[in-house]
This record gives C-alpha cells, structure tokens and sequence, in this order.
C-alpha cells in the first residue's frame, strides 16, 4: 500500500488553502505558496508514476478502512499517465503570470491561486480514486473551481460560466444518478467491487441505464459533439490560463471516466457488443471532428477558433475510443497527452499577445512574428502539431487513429482524420502567414510590440520543446505505458 495517491490531492488542498491566507498577508507569497503546492505535487506524482512502472499499481485505503467498506485511492498504468498530465500543466499555468493569464493583477488576484489548486486538486481526485461517488465528489470540486475562474474573464465570461454551471450540473446530476442505478444493484460504490458484481447483471436495464447516464453526463463533461455547446463561450470568454486549464486536462479526465468505465468497472465487450456506445461515441466524434474544424475556419477572434478547435481536438479522443481497438485506444490516450501540451501553449500565446498589444482579432496579427520571433515560433511548433507534421506530437497521435481506423476497416473514420488535418493545416497555416509573410501595415499595436518577459515566455517555450520531445519518444510511451492500459482490447 502506498500513500502517494492522496499525498498528491492532500497537498494540494493544502497549499490552496495557505495560499489564499498568505495571499491576504503578503501578496508575493501566495504565488510562492501556489507554486511549492504544485512542485510537491509534481515530484509526487512523478514518484508514483516511476513506481507504477517498476511495480505495478499502487493503493491506499483512506483512514485504514479496506474496500468495499472504505474509500480506495488507486494509482495504475492509466491513472498515473493521466495525474503527470494534470499536475505538470498546472505547474504551467501557476508560473505562467496573473496580469497576462488571468486579466488581474496580483491584488486583485489573490485567490486565483487557491482556486487553480483547487481546480487541480479536483482533476486529480478524479483520476486516482477508486471510488465511485468519490469520483462525483471530486467532479463536483473541480466544476465549483472552474465556475469561479471562468467569471475572471468580465461580464460575457459570466454569462458563459453560468450556461456552463447549468450544463454542468446536469452533467454531475446525470453521472450521480447512473452511480446510484449502480450501487442499488450491486450494494458497493468501490469500482474493483463493483466490476466483480456487474458481471451476471450484464443484462439488467437498470445497469443499461447507469451506463447511458454516466456516458451521457461525462459527454457533456468533455464537449464532446454535440454536447458541447457550453464550451466555445466558456473557452472564448475565460483567462488564458483558465482556457489552457480547460482545453489542456479538464475535459480529458471526463474523457478518461468514460475510458475507466469502459476498461476496469465493465469489460470491454460491453460497452462494443451489448451496448453499442463506442459504436455511438465514434460516429458522433467524426461529426464533431468535422463540424469544429469547419468552425474553427470560421473565426475571426484568435481565442474562440481556438475553442472550436478543441471541440475537434477532444472529437480525436471521442474517436479512438469509438474505434474500440487498441490502436485505437493508444491514438486515444496519447492524444490526451498531446493535446495537453499543443493546446496549453497556444492559450499562454493568446494570452501573451493580448497582454504586450491588446490585440485578439487573427485579422490585427500581421507582421506579429517578426516582433515577437521567440514566441511565434513556439506557437508555429503547436500549431504544426496540431495540424499533424512530424515528428511533432500530434502526429503520432493521429498516425494511431489511422491504424486502428484500419485494423477496424472503418474508411469513413479514417477520411474524416485525414480532411480534419487538411482543414486544421487551414486555420493555423493562415495564421502563419499572417504572422510571418504578411506586412503590419503600420498598426501602432504591432510596431511597438516586443517579446514578452521570461515569466510569460519560460511556459511556453517549455510546452513547444515538449511537443517535439514528446514526438521523439511517443514509441516508449505507448511501449511502456499505454499498451498495458489497452490490453485488455481486442
């Protein structure tokens, strides 16, 4: 047994709450505090992970009482991948500056802080628990988070928190009432338990209808088409860092509920022969991969084409595990992880160019690149891999939907990731340009642009060198740590 799987949320919820009292105290603190908070995180969720490869998974009973009885705190291949994810890119956010990520300055930003933590604290419970109202708990926990740090956008960010709020709600009211289907049936809310019981219930409508709702509300959760009406607003409208938070692991860990669903608590065949969801999910990830990127052409104001492009980006994942193969899946898992980091550092860009010109509109950015070289190129490194050109992440990503879009025979799903690609090359190749090839036209805001201070660069510079190296070593991961999460996978 080890503790490490709540030493990870404990100290997060920790230094969320000191840093809001030292916040109060001395404003530089709080981001010291915020910042030690997700560094111990970081090392601890590290540790695990190294452990989980070297030793398997990971458990810890919280208070001492073994499941079923007590909650249980896990951390396996999947989970693992999945909490590095969540907490490296909150480190980035946290280092990443308030005035330029947020819209505040460190005053009027205090709690900011507290409520980043708390919004990664949240994500992480997600992953690591073994329970399955815990994980409601913690869904609940992150959504109250994201609410409060979308609203720092202005007055349209709090029409768009309050759509999500109530889309949200629905969401969580969903997932609970699948919970409960389920626990009526089986008497446990432990997911090892419950997988061992749902066995001979395979065929019980009230477990069908747990498994629609849970589906239905994790949908919504990760704007998956077409429930994603709340995301483009929420996105467009919220603080760079708040958008990078939410396009970057937000809606990935609704996305890694609905993989936990179907890999540990119901076997596989489930969820493919005696209930068609990934046969559903699949079809309505191609749609949503071709309706985000034509709307993503369609955009005016850099921000929302990149809020349409993660309703495209989180439809790749849709598709993976609509596939419901192991290529598939591994395509799936590591666009999770590549996502993460292309989508991160094209919102600290947004927001890096909105602070130094105060420009926002695609249409105002020319000649940008040659006034802010370093910063561009980092956003043409994402940009690429978003598109897919090797040896960038995204493409490996892509190249293991495309596999496993064959090994399905499923052309039509293969054509939708090739045209998505074409149409993405699009949206950021005019972009390019633009920044690049095009002159200012003596715009004032462009003339006196400069490349921002390190605070705002040394985040993004990270994640574009990320994106490479992750394309570099994208056969380790899958070797190493994605193929056990999948075996179980026809």
């Amino acid at each position: 047994m080890s503790s490490l799987s709540i030493l990870i949320v404990a100290s997060l919820l920790l230094f969320c709450f000191i840093s809001v009292l030292v916040g109060i105290w001395r404003l530089r603190w709080a981001y010291a505090v915020a910042l030690a908070g997700m560094a111990l995180a970081l090392v601890a969720a590290g540790t695990g992970f190294y452990r989980v490869l070297a030793d398997g998974e990971l458990r810890y009973f919280l208070g001492g009482w073994p499941p079923p009885f007590g909650i249980e705190y896990v951390l396996d291949h999947l989970s693992a991948f999945m909490v590095v994810i969540i907490v490296f890119i909150g480190l980035i956010a946290v280092i990443y500056p308030p005035e330029a990520g947020l819209y505040h300055t460190p005053r009027r930003g205090i709690s900011a802080y507290g409520l980043v933590l708390l919004l990664i604290a949240g994500l992480v419970g997600v992953v690591v628990t073994g329970d399955l109202f815990n994980l409601f708990v913690f869904l609940e926990i992150y959504s109250l988070a994201s609410y409060a740090l979308i609203t720092m956008g202005g007055d349209k960010a709090v029409v768009a928190s309050f759509r999500y709020l109530i889309l949200g709600t629905i969401a969580g009211s969903f997932y609970l009432l699948g919970v409960g289907f389920i626990y009526f049936s089986t008497g446990t809310l432990n997911m090892a338990d419950a997988a061992r019981l749902l066995t001979p219930l395979y065929g019980s409508p009230t477990i069908m209808a747990a498994v629609a709702l849970i589906v239905v509300g994790m949908g919504i959760k990760m704007a998956l088409f077409p429930l994603h009406v709340w995301l483009p607003d929420a996105h467009s409208y919220a603080p760079p860092v708040v958008a990078a938070i939410l396009a970057a692991i937000q809606i990935e860990v609704a996305a890694y509920v609905i993989v936990r669903m179907m890999l540990t608590i119901f076997q596989p065949q489930y969820f493919i022969d005696i209930m068609p969801i990934t046969t559903i999910i699949g079809w309505v990830a191609a749609a949503g991969i071709i309706f985000g990127s034509v709307m993503a052409i369609a955009q005016k104001d850099f921000k929302r084409m990149l809020a349409y492009s993660t309703v495209a980006q989180v439809a790749y994942i849709g598709l993976g595990i609509g596939l419901a193969n192991q290529l598939g899946m591994i395509g799936a898992l590591l666009h999770i992880l590549n996502h993460a980091f292309m989508k991160s550092c094209l919102f600290l860009v947004a927001g890096g160019i909105r602070y130094q010109t105060g420009l926002h509109k695609i249409s105002q950015f020319a000649g940008l690149g040659r006034k802010m070289p370093l910063m561009m190129s980092a956003f043409t490194v994402a940009a690429l891999s978003m598109v897919g050109i090797p040896p960038t992440a995204g493409f490996f990503s892509k190249w293991y939907l495309v596999l496993g879009g064959i090994e399905a025979n499923n052309w039509v799903f293969v054509a939708v990731i090739l045209a998505s690609s074409l149409l993405t090359a699009v949206y950021f190749f005019r972009m390019i340009e633009k920044l690049f090839a095009t002159p200012s036209g003596g715009d004032p805001a462009v003339e006196q642009a400069r490349e921002p201070s390190a605070r705002i660069l040394t985040p993004i510079i990270i994640l574009a060198i990320g994106i490479i190296v992750l394309g570099l070593i994208n056969a380790l991961i899958v070797s190493y740590v994605l193929q056990p999460v999948v075996a179980l996978l026809p």
